[in-house]
């Protein structure tokens, strides 16, 4: 199972985001959250804008914060440059790393399922690209097919979108990731960007896109308005099965429980047949 958080926009300080948004309180709720599901969590991907600013302070608090729980669970902690984040100190702070403006690209592996980091961001600019070089070190990568297939994650994903004016914001030289895609043993792309949970198909291949941890696109919106709110956040769970993979979108929310159907009756279940569950579980009580 892969934890797919996106879109933190963090400050440094703490600072509230717009002056309104509790960025650090929504992804310490998120943490708890993910902390309930604890075993079974084979890595936590982060895609994209962990910064707002790409101040070195918000990487250290995003690292404190996510980095105890991955490894505490054993968890692959894999990290994605999103367009809010800069490459020096994303570098710095996250990887303990040093460099310059060449694209943060990263592979790991684990239990066989191979996870791919792609910056596909263009620094100075909002927009994402895939250039030659992008699509000549993924192509390689890509080579040689991973036991169990491979997980790419990048910021902008390569899927349309109903907001108004988020075109200019997209991703470009999506024919090139196209080509470098096909054929290859990619089982799933996971992106960000969009600040709401989506998902789509490109290249053949499914995209699950992760709602935002620190603000909300409201679509239901004016057509043409781009409105951002303070609510509906929300992380997504990826579960990776022989011939599909599904994602879940989590709420990231301390609401009031309504419904509870706890370990005990579970285990009830658990004693009895699979007609016993029937009855107990499926039947309609009388009218």
């Amino acid at each position: 199972m892969i934890v797919h958080l996106s879109d933190t926009h963090l400050l440094a300080g703490g600072a509230l985001l717009g002056g309104r948004a509790d960025t650090v309180a929504a992804l310490d709720q998120a943490v708890r959250q993910l902390q309930r599901i604890g075993a079974g969590i084979d890595a936590i991907v982060v895609t994209g804008d962990v910064a707002d600013l790409g101040e070195p302070d918000a990487y250290r608090r995003a690292r404190a914060t996510l980095e105890p729980v991955a490894t505490s669970i054993g968890a692959e902690l894999v990290w994605v440059m999103g367009n809010h984040d800069e490459r020096r100190a994303f570098r710095a702070g996250l990887l303990d790393e040093h460099g310059g403006d060449e694209p943060v690209h990263r592979v790991v592996e684990r239990n066989g399922l191979r996870l791919i980091s792609f910056d596909v961001s263009v620094p100075g600019w909002h927009h994402g690209a895939v250039d030659a070089a992008a699509a000549a070190w993924l192509s390689d990568v890509l080579a040689e097919p991973a036991p169990h297939g491979t997980v790419l994650a990048l910021h902008h994903a390569p899927i349309a979108t109903p907001l108004a004016v988020m075109d200019v914001l997209e991703l470009q030289g999506q024919d090139m990731l196209a080509d470098v895609l096909a054929g290859s043993d990619v089982r799933l792309i996971l992106g960000g960007h969009l600040h709401y949970p989506t998902n789509g198909v490109f290249a053949g291949i499914p995209v699950a896109v992760a709602g935002a941890t620190a603000y909300t696109m409201d679509l239901s919106a004016p057509p043409r308005e781009l409105v951002g709110i303070d609510g509906g956040r929300s992380f997504s769970l990826v579960h990776l099965f022989d011939d599909q993979a599904t994602t879940s979108v989590v709420p990231v929310t301390d609401a009031p429980v309504v419904s509870n159907l706890n370990a005990a009756f579970l285990a009830e279940l658990e004693r009895l047949d699979r007609a016993g569950r029937l009855d107990r579980f499926s039947r309609k009580p009388a009218p």
